[in-house]
């Protein structure tokens, strides 16, 4: 399966920047692409994982359940 690097923009607007085929390669991409990002920019560099670029869109629109906070 591949990895999608995107641009995620509020309201959920979300752009595919590339695909490749193993983590280290969009993970650097994706470094890369934060470090030239201004510091007003709204949009997030986020890679994924998924067998399609719809599921990977699908997975990024998805609500989380916060982490535990370290309260308990």
């Amino acid at each position: 399966m591949p990895y999608f690097v995107f641009s995620v923009k509020p309201f959920a607007q979300l752009e595919k920047l590339a695909q490749f085929g193993s983590f280290q390669d969009a993970s650097a991409h994706a470094k890369s692409l934060r470090a030239q990002a201004s510091a007003g920019t709204n949009a997030k560099i986020k890679v994924m994982f998924a067998e399609t670029q719809e599921h990977a869109e699908d997975l990024l629109c998805e609500v989380r359940e916060p982490g535990p906070t370290g309260d308990d």
